[in-house]
């Protein structure tokens, strides 16, 4: 029982000998961040004895630097409700969230972690040619064949000749770019 009173106690298993306190002599158990939290990563820590940890919490203040109307937004009961949500239509313009995929929970939380099983499963509707030549343009599996045009016509103003002061270095990317166009215009999955 003692173990599991530690592990809901917030000590650390592998913490550093001494207390981060200058002329503390007690073992540093609890971690503390140097810094407030912030979305670019895990952020320094420092290791402080029970002492030095509740001190370090008792001085923590989430509002600190928000004026008064932000302090009243983020303890307001709607704080966060008023963010945008993604809708799924049922016309089937819109694709359906990941998770539906899965049939079991336990399934949608392990495959958060992996690949996308609906990915692997399905065929590609596109040769490997073909793939390669989406590839060349810089076009995915989703392509249709509107972009398909508007990025043939794209490129091809880019790398043309006349369109570069007669330039010709970028005339073998040119001859890449109609030759993947000539091959996709004709592939079955445009049709």
């Amino acid at each position: 029982m003692a173990s599991r009173q530690g592990k809901l106690h917030g000590r650390v298993e592998g913490a550093r000998a001494h207390c981060a306190v200058p002329g503390c002599r007690e073992p540093g158990e609890f971690k503390a961040p140097l810094q407030p939290a912030n979305f670019d990563g895990p952020g320094a820590w420092r290791f402080l004895c029970l002492e030095h940890v509740r001190e370090h919490n008792a001085k923590y203040n989430f509002f600190d630097g928000m004026s008064p109307d932000e302090i009243q937004d983020a303890q307001s009961p709607l704080a966060g409700w008023d963010r945008p949500s993604r809708t799924f239509a049922a016309n089937g313009t819109d694709p359906p969230p990941a998770w539906s995929d899965f049939t079991d929970p336990l399934d949608a939380i392990s495959g958060r972690f992996g690949r996308n099983r609906a990915a692997e499963t399905r065929p590609s509707r596109f040769s490997k040619a073909e793939r390669g030549a989406l590839a060349v343009l810089g076009l995915g599996e989703d392509a249709d064949r509107h972009a398909l045009r508007q990025t043939y016509s794209a490129l091809v103003r880019r790398y043309h000749p006349d369109k570069n002061g007669g330039d010709r270095s970028s005339e073998g990317k040119l001859r890449e770019v109609i030759q993947a166009y000539q091959l996709l215009r004709k592939a079955t999955a445009f049709v």
